[in-house]
C-alpha cells in the first residue's frame, strides 16, 4: 500500500494512493481520526483492526494538497548522522571532527521536534538573521508499525510498518556551535516528508537509491546497502531500554554530497529547490523561502 495524506475540501484525508501515483482514494476515518494521518492506518493494523473502506471518487493526486504522512508526531523523530562512508569522510574535519575516531561503534543519533515536519511540496523556511548556512540532506526514513523494547537484529524489520523520504535540513553553524545537534535539526520546516508511506511489503528498504538535487543540479547519490549501520541495527539501537511506538520514525542518514562538503561550501538561499527521490517511494520537492 501507499498511504497518503491530503487536503480535499478543506479537510484532512488519509488515503490510499493507485498504484500509478495518479489518484488517490480517501478511507473512511472521522476526522478525529483523520487528523494523526497515516497514524489511523498504523494504529488500526496494529489492533488488529480492518481499514474502513474508501469513500467518494477517487481524487487527482495532483489537484489536492498535499501533506506529510505523519503529520502530527506523537514524539520527537529519531535521526542518525555519519552513516554513509563518503559522507563520514566528506565531514570528518567539521562536524564529524573530535566524534570517536571509529565510526563503525556506535551510530550517532539525535532527534529532530515535531514540529519540523511539512508536507512534499511545502516550502522550507531558512531562519533569516538566525543561520545562512542551512544545508540539505536526503534520507530513507523507517516508520515503526509495532511497538517493542530491546528489538533484536533479528526481529527488527518485523516491526517496520513502511518507509518514506525526509529532507533532514540542517542549520550548520547551529549545529556546530552546540555539539549536541537537536538544535540545528529542528528549526521549524526542517522536515519535508513524504510524498507518501509505502509499506514494507512493497518496498525492500535495506536496497534502494536515494538521489537529491538542487536546482536540478545532481547532489546525492547513494544506495541503503552502504549504510555503515543498516536498518536492524539502527532499530535495536534505538529500541535499547526504549519502547518504540507504532508511527515513531527512524532517518537512516544521508549520503556524501550535502552543501557543507562540497567545496567551496553550498548553503541553500531563498528560492531554491531541493528534490529528493528514492526508488519505490517517489520524490518530495519543497522551495527555501
Amino acid at each position: 500500500m501507499r498511504i497518503a495524506v491530503f487536503r480535499a475540501g478543506g479537510a484532512r484525508k488519509v488515503g490510499l494512493v493507485s498504484n500509478d501515483g495518479k489518484t488517490v482514494s480517501a478511507l473512511d476515518f472521522p476526522p478525529e481520526q483523520a487528523a494523526g494521518g497515516a497514524l489511523a492506518v498504523i494504529d488500526a493494523l496494529a489492533a488488529g483492526k480492518p481499514l474502513p473502506a474508501t469513500v467518494g471518487e477517487a481524487y487527482a493526486w495532483d489537484q489536492v494538497q498535499h501533506e506529510a504522512p505523519l503529520p502530527a508526531q506523537r514524539r520527537n523523530l529519531f535521526c542518525v548522522g555519519r552513516n554513509y562512508r563518503d559522507h563520514a569522510k566528506e565531514l570528518s574535519d567539521s562536524v564529524f571532527k573530535g566524534n570517536d575516531a571509529n565510526p563503525e561503534s556506535w551510530p550517532i543519533v539525535f532527534t529532530k521536534v515535531p514540529q519540523t515536519v511539512v508536507g512534499p511540496r511545502d516550502d522550507i523556511h531558512l531562519p533569516a538573521g538566525i543561520s545562512d548556512k542551512i544545508d540539505y540532506e536526503a534520507e530513507l526514513a523507517v516508520v515503526i508499525g509495532k511497538p517493542g523494547r530491546n528489538i533484536s537484529r533479528g526481529e527488527a524489520l518485523s516491526h517496520v510498518f513502511g518507509y518514506t523520504i525526509v529532507n533532514d535540513v540542517t542549520a550548520r553553524d547551529v549545529q556546530m556551535r552546540h555539539q549536541q545537534w537537536d538544535l540545528g535539526k529542528s528549526f521549524d520546516t526542517f522536515c519535508p516528508m513524504g510524498p507518501w508511506l509505502v509499506t514494507a511489503d512493497e518496498l525492500d528498504g535495506t536496497d534502494t537509491r536515494v538521489r537529491c538535487w538542487v536546482n536540478g543540479s545532481a547532489r546525492q547519490d547513494g544506495r541503503t546497502t552502504d549504510l555503515i549501520f543498516d536498518i536492524p541495527t539502527l532499530i535495536e539501537t534505538c529500541s535499547r531500554g526504549i519502547t518504540l511506538l507504532p508511527g515513531d520514525v527512524i532517518a537512516t542518514g544521508t549520503p556524501a554530497g550535502v552543501g557543507m562538503g562540497l567545496t567551496p561550501p553550498t548553503y541553500l538561499k531563498p528560492g531554491d529547490v531541493v528534490r529528493i527521490e528514492i526508488d519505490g517511494i517517489g520524490q518530495i520537492e519543497n522551495r527555501c523561502v
